[in-house]
């Protein structure tokens, strides 16, 4: 998105990367190690058919924090406009805590809801990242910053042994360990964030309905692409913890271990997908990404999940499928989606994509606890393969 401060000339990008890489690697770990423990708790609360509603309430946050960034940015400026989500994801993961201690699905749901505004704002920074590059190296700037959830997001799931222990440590409730980082996690970011030069609002348009988005062609291909994937990620990974937990019986380090996979699947190769798309442009990123996470989930309904190197391979696969989307969807969206309109779709694509996720991820709890894990698999397959053919018959 443009915006005043961005200048090319040095040393000001310089600063302004490594805030938002810095930024975007901390909501990432706030996340990855707050979200999955909440299925448990909310299972055991409510029943698995439940087990999704924390994760659900941060993916609605997420989305309504992609509009409200946009808005705030427009009138304020991006430091700004970072700050107030950070500081809200901040509030969040202490609501958070409390309510891993108390047991209070509806605590942690707020919490999960507060912490997601904060994830929409290391979400968009990707965009922001990309006006600091002349357009050849857009796709670069783009997995940069997603390559900073590498730092967070890997290392997160690691933390859920090392939180609680902290936790009984400090002689509170130790299933609020987790939460208690991410509140340190996301007040750092909100730190960080402040790093920011002050001046300068984000140039924004009038608000773009999305129902234009159908009338750009690139839009809806980085929508259908961004949302598929979306969807289908959320909805596997939303169950992983409580089969891993309920029907295989692991605990928390072999969950750890199972979500590291799948994270260094979503973030660790970013900038080798920003140097592809460079090269190749967005569509062949895309449709590869569809292609390896059409295998995905073929492999997560097939593998023998009790075998965990090739546990671990899926769930990295999966998670890489999910990056060649992501990132080729964005590339699309930044090379092709003209100014004014730009900042105002790339902020409804992304909400329309977690407004999807987030029925991805309540009805995923569903469809396991009534058709099991198969069931699950295999329509999240034939998600991936009606977008596959919709975007190959797509020029």
């Amino acid at each position: 998105m443009h915006c005043g401060w961005m200048h090319r000339s040095a040393p000001v990008p310089v600063r302004a990367t490594v805030v938002l890489f810095v930024t975007a690697a901390l909501l990432n770990a706030a996340i990855s190690v707050a979200g999955p423990p909440t299925t448990i708790v909310a299972a055991e609360r409510l029943g698995a058919a439940w087990a999704g509603v924390p994760v659900t309430a941060g993916i609605v946050g997420a989305g309504l924090g992609a509009v409200g960034m946009t808005w705030a940015a427009s009138r304020w400026s991006w430091r700004l406009g970072l700050t107030a989500g950070y500081l809200a994801a901040t509030a969040g993961a202490g609501l958070g805590a409390l309510g891993m201690a108390g047991g209070s699905v509806a605590a942690l749901s707020a919490g999960m809801l507060l912490l997601g505004l904060g994830a929409a704002g290391a979400l968009l920074s990707r965009y922001t990242a990309a006006q600091l590059y002349p357009p050849g190296r857009r796709g670069f700037a783009i997995g940069i910053i997603v390559w900073a959830g590498a730092a967070g997001a890997v290392g997160g799931p690691l933390l859920l042994v090392p939180t609680t222990s902290a936790a009984r440590g400090l002689d509170v409730a130790a299933t609020a360990g987790p939460f208690l980082f991410a509140v340190v996690a996301a007040g750092t970011a909100a730190l960080a964030v402040r790093a920011l030069p002050p001046a300068g609002r984000a140039t924004v348009a009038p608000a773009v309905p999305l129902r234009s988005l159908a009338r750009g062609l690139p839009a809806r291909s980085a929508l259908l692409v961004m949302a598929t994937s979306q969807v289908v990620m959320i909805a596997l990974m939303t169950v992983v913890p409580l089969t891993l937990h309920a029907a295989h019986h692991h605990g928390p380090g072999a969950l750890g271990y199972a979500l590291s996979a799948h994270t260094s699947g979503m973030f660790a190769l970013s900038p080798l997908t920003g140097w592809i798309l460079d090269r190749t442009g967005p569509r062949p990123v895309m449709l590869t990404g569809l292609v390896v996470m059409a295998l995905a989930t073929v492999a997560t309904a097939t593998a023998p999940y009790d075998h965990q190197p090739v546990r671990l391979a899926v769930l990295f696969a999966l998670g890489y499928g999910w990056n060649l989307c992501f990132v080729g969807g964005s590339g699309g969206l930044v090379g092709d989606v003209h100014d004014p309109r730009r900042p105002q779709v790339e902020g409804a694509v992304d909400a329309a994509v977690w407004a999807l996720a987030a029925g991805g991820s309540l009805t995923s709890a569903v469809l396991l606890s009534t058709g099991g894990y198969a069931l699950l698999a295999g329509l999240a397959t034939a998600i991936v393969g009606v977008a596959l053919g919709t975007l190959l018959l797509r020029r």
